[in-house]
């Protein structure tokens, strides 16, 4: 599970890059912005604000599902959809990144999606 929780090669992150304040975008739209992120190896992710489209909640990316970072633009582009996203488990407080059940259910999930969209 571990691949979920970090930022692939080729998606253009650079270690300790703040991506704090940027755009989170998926293929389908936009889902919100970046409130805060995580760095520690292994359990890389992003805390996302949606603002109003999920009623104001935040929700947590992990680092796997980012295809690409444009420090120009100010955007994060990740691969699930924003329905894949909305229907991910809930992220409701921050003593949420340290439950390992709340961890490996997120991780579970988008590993699930990943596998879905393989050939």
């Amino acid at each position: 599970m571990s691949g979920v929780w970090g930022y692939a090669r080729d998606s253009g992150y650079t270690s300790r890059q703040s991506l704090v304040g940027f755009t989170v975008e998926a293929a389908d739209g936009v889902i919100g912005h970046v409130d805060r992120q995580q760095d520690q190896p292994g359990m890389q992710h992003l805390v996302v604000d949606t603002g109003v489209w999920v009623f104001g909640k935040s929700i947590l990316i992990p680092a796997g599902a980012v295809n690409a970072i444009d420090t120009e633009a100010r955007t994060v582009k990740v691969a699930p959809t924003r329905e894949e996203i909305k229907a991910a488990p809930r992220f409701t407080a921050d003593s949420e990144t340290a439950d390992h059940r709340y961890l490996s259910a997120v991780g579970n999930y988008y590993l699930s999606l990943r596998r879905a969209l393989a050939p």
